[in-house]
């Protein structure tokens, strides 16, 4: 079985949005155009409280793009973005949600920023969304989404490392590109065997079941 995974498609991420993806709205027509191919489909929601550590408000002298060491590691520091319950954190109003058979919402602990759909940045703590996929019998992902050298990018990681036969639809995605960093995001799923295809390589006269 098949499943569409749409990663972080949330008004904060989109122009006019606190951290917003350039051309990040751009992929919505793709994604809605692929959602009714696919029975089974997961929606990732940024969900973070205002103490997030992740937030550069919440560190002294800090600015955002700049990187601290918390207890897991490397933290890049963000802006504000996808406060729990606010707009910036709803999912765009264009994209079709309809579908969607979970909604995994990550980044909701203030002490650790989630960056994957299936682990949380200290690469131990699970969402769940691993045994949700072996639950129903997925063996492919396709993967879609914002951010291209974040969120996709680690997600696709994991995915390979769940034993997951792992796409990245790059037609369906877009990047911060923070000192190259999509490009570099690109060279790491590839040598770890996430397949980059364009939407256009798919079937759209077959139902991924």
């Amino acid at each position: 079985m098949d499943a569409l995974i749409v990663i972080d498609v949330q008004n904060d991420f989109c122009p006019g949005g606190k951290l917003a993806v350039p051309g990040g709205n751009e992929i919505i027509s793709v994604i809605n155009s692929l959602t009714p191919k696919f029975e089974q489909i997961v929606l990732t929601q940024d969900w973070h409280p205002a103490s997030h550590l992740s937030f550069a408000s919440n560190h002294a002298i800090k600015s955002p793009y700049e990187s601290v060491e918390l207890e897991y590691g490397n933290q890049v520091l963000w802006p504000d973005h996808c406060i729990q319950s606010s707009s910036g954190a709803e999912f765009h109003p264009n994209l079709n949600t309809r579908k969607a058979g979970l909604v995994i919402r990550k980044g909701f602990r203030k002490e650790i920023d989630s960056y994957s759909a299936f682990t949380e940045n200290d690469q131990h703590t699970v969402t769940g969304l691993h045994g949700y996929l072996r639950s129903i019998e997925v063996q492919r992902l396709f993967l879609t989404g914002l951010a291209t050298d974040f969120c996709v990018k680690w997600s696709a990681l994991d995915a390979i490392k769940y034993g997951f036969e792992t796409y990245v639809i790059t037609d369906a995605i877009r990047g911060i590109n923070i000192e190259n960093s999509v490009e570099l995001a690109f060279t790491e799923m590839k040598d770890a065997g996430v397949q980059l295809i364009n939407s256009s390589d798919i079937d759209l006269n077959r139902t991924y079941a």
